[in-house]
């Protein structure tokens, strides 16, 4: 985990980094655009159909599991502010809310953190699905919409921006990503903060090699099912 003073001058120096011309630059030419357009669809295409019988499955044992739909639709912010429904297999029970009402503690760490280490409101399937990132799959379909990248900062909801302060107007000029710096560094076990961060360091230093090499870093990361809830 990154020591705060160590977040602190990270957030510091990759701000900087992020809002000068050649950042800007980065993120924008054409050029770029069209390296990473092109990654995304000769991963996330071929990737689709080659898991579409283990998507079946995935989705008949959600269906199993619990009542309910089998997909769960998250409103989240996109690049330029735009909001769109980023897609999950269910991981909840239909009745979380009521659940989560049972016990205010854990409510106040989900206002504060966004996440729960212990969360009554996931199911067996859930669990499974969390601890390898499979029920991120379905975020393939977001990234063939170009809602999403391979690889950027995480996913937030709209009002999330708030916690970002003045880096938000530098995260939403980029698509968010499937994976990015933050699933290969300690995924759930950093702070909310070191994810700003991570995202922001991320941003600031992107490049085509970056990308491939948090790609690469996600295999291992995912099947270790470290940090994950």
């Amino acid at each position: 985990m990154i020591q705060a003073t160590q977040t602190q001058q990270l957030l510091e120096n990759t701000s900087m980094e992020a809002n000068t011309a050649q950042s800007k630059q980065m993120v924008a030419t054409q050029y770029n655009r069209a390296m990473k357009l092109a990654l995304d669809y000769a991963l996330a295409l071929p990737g689709l159909l080659l898991i579409a019988p283990l998507f079946i499955f995935l989705a008949l044992l959600v269906k199993l599991d619990s009542p309910g739909p089998v997909f769960h639709r998250r409103r989240v912010l996109g690049k330029d502010g735009r909001v769109f429904e980023a897609f999950k297999f269910r991981t909840m029970y239909v009745n979380g809310d009521e659940i989560l009402a049972r016990y205010p503690k854990l409510r106040r760490e989900l206002n504060k953190n966004y996440k729960l280490k212990c969360d009554p409101r996931v199911t067996r399937v859930g669990t499974f699905l969390r601890k390898f990132s499979l029920d991120e799959l379905p975020q393939l379909l977001n990234v063939l919409a170009r809602d999403m990248s391979l690889i950027g900062p995480r996913i937030i909801a709209p009002e999330e921006i708030s916690k970002y302060g003045q880096y938000g107007k530098t995260l939403v000029r980029v698509m968010p990503g499937l994976t990015g710096l933050w699933q290969v560094s300690g995924r759930s076990n950093t702070t909310y903060d070191e994810r700003v961060a991570l995202d922001m360091q991320y941003i600031a230093t992107w490049s085509v090699w970056l990308d491939i090499k948090i790609l690469l870093r996600t295999i291992p990361a995912v099947m270790k099912g470290d940090g994950a809830y």
